[in-house]
């Protein structure tokens, strides 16, 4: 959790909203990604999509099924879904996501029995320096649209 909560100030550093993610196999990172939206001007750049890019880069398959997943902000549907579809067993997330959280505040789709995988997941690893970075990262925000 550690590296994606670098991985999450790196992001606020250029104007990306402070969320960081790692894919961990055998103990080490394969995959790892901070938002890009903004930088690369495109919805799906999503710290945990790049993440799983990467991942499965790496092993040279779309089946991530000895892997973990740490992110510093609950996963939206997207993210939800790709996570399911890489058939991620573990993901680790630092803070809730009250608007787009689909693990635990919104949905639950990575245990939802209706789909065909599900993960065993972790909540609350990290989550005060998550939410500082957010908190921070959008208070600045606010600041620079006053003036």
């Amino acid at each position: 959790m550690a590296r994606a909560l670098a991985l999450a100030a790196d992001a606020a550093s250029i104007g990306e909203v402070p969320v960081g993610a790692v894919i961990v196999h055998d103990g080490q990172i394969i995959g790892e990604g901070a938002n890009r939206r903004e930088s690369d001007q495109d919805p799906t750049s999503h710290a945990e999509i790049i993440a799983i890019r990467q991942a499965a880069a790496h092993l040279g398959s779309w089946r991530l099924t000895e892997t973990a997943l740490y992110v510093t902000l609950e996963p939206c549907p997207m993210c939800a879904g790709a996570i399911v579809n890489a058939r991620i067993p573990l993901v680790v997330y630092g803070i809730a996501d009250p608007k787009a959280g689909a693990v635990h505040t919104l949905y639950e789709l990575l245990q939802d029995p209706r789909l065909n995988h599900r993960c065993e997941v972790i909540a609350g690893i990290g989550d005060e320096q998550a939410a500082a970075l957010l908190q921070s990262f959008f208070e600045d925000l606010r600041r620079k649209k006053k003036k």
